[in-house]
């Protein structure tokens, strides 16, 4: 490790000068920008420490849209709550022809829920005989009373786990995994919104075989549970009135809109631009990441003083830490460094002591080279960081993300790990370097890497699914990380392969504080032109101007004191809809669980699809 290569930064003013590692144009392994469009960026002199003015917004760009839209209003089918609870045998639903129904008929007992065979079952059997391939399904064709969510019930048995895909009327819906105990088990899947009427549902084993038994609906109660009650309060108590105003109109507007954002793969801004020439509209959040290593030291200052412009414009910062390891192997990847975070843990209380006794300590021998090399990349970056603090401008800051599992190495050592790093972190951004301009962002995305709740501000997921499914509301997602963090907290969608459907979100009452696009193939194609690949251009049209998405001018409008006043076409017709976040249920029986993970395997090109199995119940039926 070339623990010299860093300088030692020692007082806020050289920290703010001597950022010389680069924030490279870089590439993440969910994309990797093929083209890098040209587009104006200025530079921007200094405000006031403690300003949060926000700046007459003026585009930076001469270009007009190609064209503008009218304000979509939030349209639904109106949602009309209502008890229902319908059980489907399987025996009698439409099958393929190599399956085959199993069974003899259940004895009336009231004392004995037992068949002759000992399995317990409903009706008079279960079919079986599916294959490996995923060939094999049934349909169940089921007649919904009304318009709402309902929670969708299989049981079923498996000597071994079995993914099974879950569709509704030929569109996959979800996947989950079976037990693999041979009992009957209860699998339920929350919050389906079905219209009213035939719909019908598919189940299709993927890898195994399974016993099937019965579809069970019921209406759904574990939506209306989700809450918009952030408090606003900063983790950080000594937090600057730039990121206090920040953060509070983030809580007094959660709920009400989803703030738009767009990662921006330098500084040229061309994603955002490319966004303001398809929508007519500009994200209000301009997210980039940030590198502690790397050649180009000049991008280090451009990237900086975009996301300074972008605030004088009158937007939101985000950032998030692209940290390459401090070793002689600098990758975010853990097969790609020998790195070991756990080699790097120690007892002494580091995070406030200067340099110098760091040094000290590393000297002899009290912490490691691991350990003295995460503190001097910490100090580089907020070195970063500070020139940002010094020009007033809050920062939504969201480092360690993904921690859950092995595929970053600050997530492959374990949570204790992890959790012991955001730690110091945190420490040493707020009370060493007193760095008050930070709202903190964890992504952890699981309930095994949750951090003190003390030490972040919002909690986010990074979704990325293929192509070929509907993204839809991610609802589920949504409400099992709300129960993991409590509803005081911001829950936000931090990175996405396609932006949220915003009447669908409102619709299931799972309005994310804001989401991140990723560039590349998510927002353009290989010759420069909007990608259609994960979503069509009228949708992110639609989706941009809907009255429920906050774009730049909507943001300055609010920041302003002024209330927004949507401007309707009279030949756009609308659905007729009600408010998700009203609809509420008194007969609530059914007991929502959420699970540990959100993040199961990754790849080259897309996370695990997160409907499998983060947000369904397993009950053994008795």
């Amino acid at each position: 490790m070339k623990i010299n290569r860093i300088i030692s930064l020692v007082s806020s003013a050289v920290l703010a000068l001597s950022s010389l590692t680069a924030c490279q144009n870089s590439e993440k392994i969910k994309e990797k920008p093929e083209t890098s469009q040209s587009s104006d960026s200025s530079s921007v002199s200094d405000t006031s420490p403690e300003s949060s003015e926000i700046i007459t917004y003026t585009s930076g760009t001469t270009a007009e849209p190609a064209e503008t839209y009218p304000d979509y209003p939030i349209s639904y089918p109106e949602i009309e709550k209502k008890h229902a609870g319908d059980l489907y045998e399987a025996e009698e639903a439409w099958m393929t022809e190599n399956l085959e129904v199993r069974g003899t008929p259940m004895v009336i007992d009231p004392d004995n829920s037992e068949n002759s065979t000992g399995e317990k079952y409903s009706g008079y059997g279960y079919v079986t005989g599916f294959g490996n391939d995923g060939s094999s399904f049934v349909i169940f064709e089921v007649d919904a009373p009304t318009n709402q969510h309902y929670d969708l019930s299989f049981s079923i048995s498996s000597d071994k786990l079995v993914d099974c895909r879950i569709s509704l009327n030929d569109k996959e819906i979800s996947t989950f995994k079976t037990m693999d105990d041979d009992d009957f088990t209860l699998i339920t899947l929350y919050g389906v919104f079905l219209t009213k009427g035939k719909s019908k549902i598919e189940i299709c084993p993927q890898n195994g075989n399974i016993k099937l038994d019965y579809m069970k609906i019921a209406n759904n109660t574990s939506l209306s549970e989700i809450k918009y009650n952030a408090d606003g309060r900063p983790s950080n108590k000594n937090a600057g009135e730039s990121a206090k105003e920040l953060l509070n109109f983030l809580s007094s507007n959660y709920g009400k809109y989803t703030i738009t954002g767009q990662y921006a793969s330098d500084e040229t801004n061309s994603e955002i631009e490319f966004v303001y020439q398809t929508t007519g509209k500009y994200p209000a959040i301009r997210f980039s990441a940030m590198h502690t290593s790397g050649n180009s030291f000049d991008s280090t200052f451009k990237d900086i003083d975009a996301c300074a412009d972008w605030y004088r414009r009158g937007g939101i910062v985000g950032l998030m830490w692209y940290w390459e390891a401090p070793s002689k192997k600098p990758s975010v990847y853990a097969k790609e460094t020998d790195f070991k975070l756990s080699a790097a843990i120690t007892d002494e209380k580091i995070a406030e002591l200067p340099q110098e006794e760091i040094r000290g300590l590393y000297g002899e021998g009290k912490i490691s080279e691991q350990c003295y090399g995460l503190i001097l990349d910490i100090d580089n970056m907020a070195g970063q960081l500070m020139s940002l603090k010094n020009k007033g401008i809050p920062v939504l800051w969201r480092p360690l993300h993904e921690a859950y599992g092995d595929w970053f190495w600050w997530g492959a050592d374990g949570t204790d790990a992890y959790k012991w790093l955001w730690e110091l972190m945190y420490n040493r951004f707020t009370k060493y370097f007193e760095l008050d301009n930070l709202i903190w962002v964890w992504n952890g995305q699981s309930e095994s890497t949750l951090v003190d709740k003390s030490t972040f501000d919002i909690a986010s997921l990074d979704i990325y699914i293929s192509s070929d499914k509907d993204f839809g509301s991610r609802y589920e997602q949504f409400l099992a990380l709300q129960n993991i963090v409590g509803k005081n907290k911001l829950i936000a969608l931090s990175e996405c392969s396609r932006i949220p459907d915003i009447d669908i979100s409102f619709r299931d009452n799972a309005v994310w504080s804001f989401f991140g696009l990723w560039y590349g193939k998510y927002l353009t194609d290989e010759n420069g032109e909007f990608s259609e690949e994960y979503i069509s251009r009228d949708d992110f049209i639609r989706s941009y101007n809907s009255d429920g998405a906050l774009t730049l001018d909507e943001y300055i409008t609010l920041c302003g004191g002024n209330e927004l006043v949507p401007q309707y076409d009279e030949s756009v017709t609308t659905t007729l809809t009600t408010t998700a976040a009203a609809v509420t249920d008194t007969e609530n029986t059914t007991e929502t669980t959420a699970a540990d993970e959100f993040t199961e395997n990754y790849d080259n090109e897309i996370t695990e699809d997160y409907y499998n199995s983060d947000y369904q119940e397993q009950q053994v039926i008795e």
